[in-house]
């Protein structure tokens, strides 16, 4: 199903969800407008570590975020096998993957588009989310 919001057009993978088109559209517009924070849906998570980090993005409540090596550390993986498995999601913004972040800044994000990481800075502003880490001004010697 082809969803558009902020700005961009979103794949999402249906089968992977148990919801009718009409209700999910209904749910991503209320979302779009402010006046829903969570879907009423049942995800079907694949098998494996993609399904870890999936399970473990659709814990992280609205309005915050989580770094990638958060997760890597829940996970007892690298940061990078959970970018990569983010990038992996099927179901964007249903299963939230914009939350998750770098370290140093808002990472990538799983979208087909030329300026995908501004979409997901849109979102994130959009819920309200908060990034208060330090940051590291200088590279390391």
């Amino acid at each position: 199903m082809r969803y558009t919001a902020f700005g961009a057009t979103f794949e999402i993978e249906t089968a992977t969800l148990d919801v009718d088109g009409a209700t999910l559209r209904a749910q991503l517009a209320a979302y779009e407008r402010g006046e829903r924070e969570a879907f009423d849906v049942s995800v079907t998570y694949p098998d494996g570590f993609t399904g870890d980090v999936m399970r473990a993005m659709a814990a992280i409540p609205y309005g915050e975020t989580r770094t990638y090596g958060d997760l890597a550390e829940t996970l007892d993986s690298a940061a990078v096998a959970v970018g990569q498995a983010c990038g992996r999601n099927p179901v964007a913004i249903v299963v939230p993957c914009h939350r998750v972040v770098a370290a140093d800044g808002l990472g990538g994000f799983s979208l087909d588009h030329p300026d995908a990481v501004a979409v997901k800075r849109r979102i994130l502003e959009h819920e309200g989310a908060r990034d208060d880490r330090p940051r590291q001004t200088t590279l390391p010697v």
